[in-house]
């Protein structure tokens, strides 16, 4: 079956997002663009980490090809509007691909479906900041995940910080952690093992 590929570049919006409320939140990708909406969904922790080493890249490239590095956007710029609705689920991602293109000096990102065997999250920055050509990433026909559904995304060093920082926003917005486990706490109570009657 040929793979599809969901391509923005650059998108009208590409954001983080949630489903549910905190305890049961399912998360997503969600890009706007050309009158298409696509969403993907993915593990909290491969958004936290998307954020992580989407930062890593704009510092690696400020620091190699000069980029100028955005400021994170002031309060009255943050994207805090909903997913856009329906949030129908194109493919849940098993990979996650980053490049930085040095002659538009943009990022790509690249959410790959989650094959069958793969069981491990991943996030995959086997394209270095001095990666200039997009189809780069879809030129070995050898690879695994060829026949994968994927999506790719473009975007300016402003629009990834925006990401990046709403990204931050929408992990940090589920349950608090416990400040002796660091656990989740549910608002229904919270079986602590900490307190589980072991005094030194």
């Amino acid at each position: 079956m040929t793979h599809q590929v969901h391509s923005f570049e650059p998108p009208e919006r590409f954001v983080a997002g949630t489903v549910g409320e905190p305890g049961d939140r399912t998360f997503f990708l969600q890009a706007r663009g050309g009158g298409r909406v696509v969403s993907v969904a993915l593990e909290k922790v491969q958004v936290s980490l998307l954020a992580e080493k989407l930062e890593e890249l704009l510092v690696e490239a400020n620091k190699r090809f000069g980029v100028s590095l955005p400021e994170a956007p002031v309060l009255a710029v943050h994207d805090n509007e909903p997913l856009d609705t329906p949030v129908d689920e194109e493919f849940r991602v098993g990979t996650l691909g980053l490049a930085f293109d040095v002659d538009t000096s943009t990022v790509v990102i690249e959410a790959i479906e989650a094959g069958e065997a793969e069981v491990e999250i991943e996030l995959e920055d086997d394209s270095s900041p001095e990666v200039d050509d997009e189809d780069e990433p879809d030129d070995d026909d050898d690879e695994p995940d060829d026949d994968l559904d994927r999506l790719r995304v473009r975007l300016t060093p402003e629009a990834t910080r925006a990401f990046i920082d709403r990204a931050r926003r929408v992990v940090a917005a589920g349950r608090p952690p416990c400040p002796l486990c660091g656990q989740p706490l549910d608002p229904a109570g919270h079986l602590c093992p900490r307190h589980n009657g072991y005094h030194r």
